[in-house]
């Protein structure tokens, strides 16, 4: 049997042993080794080449920031942050998430804390996802191209365009390099539902804003969606669209999750199917689960023309999400990142 070999990096002796004892717990993997800093680290992961590494944020000598950079340049390998939910952190685990971390856990209530056994089978299951992961994640060449009818077919119905996208695990890095490509003049608002706690999507917002031309925000309940702006689900609420007169507005709400998460990528998707005489753009990009199959399913059939596309497994962190869309058989074309930001600049 091939164990799923991991390294823990963390500063406290108390969060290494705990992690130690939950992930030991699972007959698939084995800690094959602890560092208490960055540098340590480091020498541990050239020494040892585990499957997958657990990195703390704050840490001394060497913080989880850097260390990752240099795991990243020197041995490429799926890591997991550990962050707690302080303002700094969560700037801190939104700029690891989209340098190369595939996904990251929060820490309840700080850097030491008995309630992170409540986290246990969350750290398990993030840490098997990743032990999957063929890393590190490149874009290659595919022919995948929209064939001209279809553009078309899309790009003339209506004067208003929509964009929604649904994404989860690695999500933040999928959306910087699709957002950073498209132009200012962008003739429609774009949706985003990223599975993120609470706190941590404003810091995304903040981070997809300040490497952008468009306008990169936190959704609010009750504000008119206008082109060129880019809204982000709040972390613990969901987001729907509203026609109000002549205008579109978000509705935030804190209805039941729906598949596991709040925001939900179905919660976004069906209310958009509800909005007529508009061209509609959905997205699922890299994420665990099935979430936005169930509002693809809607959206066509209110809207036909609905134009659907999936991250192809090329760049996709992973595969689930997208995949489980194409199996609906009503996703019109799947492909990968750069193909995807192409692709909204021509039709909208």
């Amino acid at each position: 049997m091939h164990f799923i070999r991991v390294i823990i990096i963390d500063d406290s002796a108390f969060m290494r042993k705990v992690l130690t004892d939950m992930l030991h717990s699972d007959d698939r993997i084995e800690v094959v080794g602890t560092a208490r800093n960055g540098e340590d680290g480091l020498k541990k992961v050239k020494e040892l080449r585990p499957d997958v590494v657990t990195l703390d944020i704050q840490m001394p000598i060497m913080d989880g920031i850097t260390t990752l950079k240099e795991l990243m340049n020197l041995y490429p390998v799926p890591v997991v942050m550990l962050s707690s939910a302080t303002n700094d952190s969560t700037k801190q685990t939104v700029q690891a998430i989209s340098s190369g971390a595939v996904d990251f856990i929060e820490k309840p209530s700080g850097p030491i804390s008995l309630d992170i056994e409540s986290m246990k089978q969350d750290i398990i299951q993030k840490v098997v996802m990743a032990s999957r992961i063929t890393f590190p994640v490149g874009e290659r060449s595919k022919n995948n191209r929209m064939t001209v009818s279809k553009l078309e077919a899309f790009s003339t119905n209506y004067k208003k365009n929509i964009v929604a996208i649904g994404t989860s695990t690695g999500g933040p890095r999928a959306l910087q390099q699709i957002i950073a490509r498209l132009p200012a003049t962008i003739n429609a608002p774009i949706l985003v539902v990223q599975h993120m706690p609470a706190g941590f999507t404003k810091s995304l917002a903040i981070r997809l804003d300040q490497s952008s031309a468009l306008k990169v925000k936190e959704a609010i309940h009750g504000e008119v969606i206008v082109n060129g702006t880019v809204y982000i689900a709040p972390g613990n609420l969901h987001m729907k669209l509203k026609v109000v007169g002549a205008t579109t507005s978000i509705v935030l709400t804190k209805e039941a999750v729906v598949n596991g998460h709040r925001p939900a990528v179905d919660t976004l998707f069906h209310s958009l199917a509800e909005i007529e005489s508009v061209n509609k753009l959905a997205i699922i990009l890299t994420g665990m689960g099935s979430d936005g199959t169930k509002g693809i399913k809607k959206l066509k059939e209110t809207d036909e023309n609905t134009m659907v596309i999936a991250e192809s497994e090329e760049t996709a962190i992973v595969h689930g999400m997208p995949k489980a869309a194409v199996r609906t058989n009503l996703v019109n074309q799947e492909l990968p990142l750069l193909e995807i930001s192409r692709l909204i600049t021509k039709l909208v």
